[in-house]
């Protein structure tokens, strides 16, 4: 990368704190800010708009596969959810909603695209290059997410392909596909929900699955008026939705106990046969793996779509295309009109990590070599006064995003205000205690579903260590989190001047 070492004429704007992106967390780091007294800060947003996941994802059928009640901050619960699942456009609703009800909108600075965030460790401050000049900040707070690069698979063909090509997260809305033949790579969390949505209007459907999925049904039901009201009474909806976390963390018992999932495939298997008959189609999409050993998912409707009569499964990846014809890596060939990737995102080989240059010299990159690493998920040995939200070995499989979020932020939380209750320029997390902390995640990881559960899956990095998984239960997550641990770090006292 090129370092920005120099550019110091060039800076815009000078912050206590800058946060980058305006998804779920980085609108809740805003919030915490404000909240701890902390309100020199902005939150940089390379779109001109904020709500992450939410505002990228717009494909027909989006919406989440946590019960909204828990899908939410803790401290601005939604009492209007329409649904036990909410849709993108009511989620994006929501956030838009929570920024501007905490007078977070002031904050945000819009299509400001960050490049490079190198530290200078004379200076005791971060500098962010983007498009429009360099901005200086003491501290800096990724929030830019796991599902957000698209990941766009290298098919030899694919860009003379003669159609439409899009990914899910980046869905053309202008290609009327009515009567088209769609091809789909890939069937995951987005494939599964979108192929329902388009099935009935296309012509022909081919999902080329080189994996199939465990999927459960979804008891995605209305929320009707009556219920609506009953959450306006005091405690009502908070207690429904501490239930609701109970029983997701009785579930994540099996991702530490993959015994107890393997009970669950029970479900998932009878869900397969009460919609598919064919037996050479069931074959296919039966996986041959543990449940739980890649990412659950949930779906009323995908099995139906698959039955029909203009839907093809193909069980293999795409080897190449040859003008509008798909050559599967198994030998079959398909003709298509549109192609729509399904192809997931960047997940273990964090995006930001090439840009973002230590005290070393080295990037977050150079230094984790294809395995992220980080101190409770969070702080970085080599990357003094900044912090990662969901960042490694984070991910839970089994419970709300939010979870992590606001344990995250209550750690980051803790280590600005020790920074400004003790005058500090500067903390770091110690090289021993980030060794000490991994090794004991990686070798509690051992026995989790997703390295026992005979898979391969985006919890396992280009080394094969597991980078994303988190061995425990939230409650020790929360616990793990809840208060900044001084004592594993280097401060440093501003210097008198």
């Amino acid at each position: 990368m090129n370092s920005i070492a120099d550019s110091k004429e060039n800076i815009i704007a000078q912050h206590d704190v800058i946060v980058i992106g305006s998804g779920f967390s980085g609108i809740g780091a805003g919030i915490r800010l404000t909240q701890e007294g902390i309100n020199d800060f902005i939150i940089l947003e390379k779109h001109q708009s904020l709500g992450g996941t939410w505002r990228d994802n717009t494909y027909p059928g989006c919406e989440c596969d946590v019960p909204s009640a828990l899908y939410s901050y803790s401290f601005a619960q939604n009492k209007k959810w329409s649904k036990v699942f909410a849709g993108q456009k009511e989620i994006l609703t929501y956030t838009e909603k929570t920024a501007r009800d905490f007078g977070i909108m002031p904050f945000l600075r819009f299509g400001i695209h960050v490049q490079n965030i190198v530290w200078q460790e004379a200076q005791q401050h971060w500098l962010i290059d983007t498009e429009q000049g360099t901005y200086q900040a003491n501290k800096v707070i990724s929030c830019v997410g796991y599902l957000h690069e698209p990941i766009l698979p290298t098919i030899s063909g694919l860009d003379s392909f003669k159609g439409d090509v899009f990914h899910s997260s980046r869905w053309n809305h202008e290609v009327d596909l009515t009567g088209k033949r769609v091809a789909v790579i890939g069937t995951g969390a987005s494939a599964i929900q979108f192929i329902p949505e388009i099935q009935e209007k296309v012509k022909e459907l081919i999902a080329f699955q080189r994996t199939p999925q465990w999927i459960l049904p979804k008891p995605d039901i209305k929320v009707n008026k009556l219920v609506r009201a009953l959450f306006q009474l005091p405690f009502t909806l908070n207690l429904f939705r501490k239930t609701l976390y109970l029983g997701m963390e009785i579930f994540g018992l099996g991702f530490r106990k993959p015994v107890i999932l393997k009970r669950l495939q029970g479900l998932a298997t009878w869900h397969i046969n009460r919609h598919i008959k064919n037996e050479a189609l069931k074959k296919k999409i039966i996986p041959d793996y543990t449940m739980g050993c890649k990412r659950v998912l949930l779906s009323n409707h995908y099995y139906k779509a698959l039955a029909k009569d203009n839907v093809e499964v193909v069980a293999s990846g795409v080897d190449r295309i040859e003008g509008n014809t798909i050559i599967a890596s198994n030998g079959e060939r398909c003709e298509a009109d549109v192609i729509i990737l399904g192809t997931g995102f960047h997940v273990s080989d964090v995006p930001i990590a090439k840009h973002v240059q230590g005290k070393s010299g080295k990037t977050m990159n150079d230094i984790w070599q294809g395995s992220p690493e980080a101190y409770r998920g969070t702080t970085i040995t080599d990357f003094p006064n900044f912090f990662l939200v969901l960042g490694p070995n984070l991910a839970i499989g089994h419970n709300s995003a939010f979870i992590i979020i606001e344990a995250q932020l209550n750690y980051v939380m803790g280590a600005l205000t020790e920074m400004r209750d003790n005058n500090l320029s500067r903390l770091e997390v110690n090289s021993a205690a980030q060794k000490v902390y991994n090794e004991k995640v990686q070798q509690d990881l051992q026995t989790t579903v997703w390295n026992t559960g005979g898979c391969s899956s985006y919890y396992i990095d280009e080394n094969g260590k597991n980078s994303i998984g988190f061995p425990w239960s939230t409650f020790k997550l929360r616990k793990m989190l809840a208060k900044f641990d001084g004592q594993a770090y280097s401060l440093d006292k501003k210097s008198e001047s």
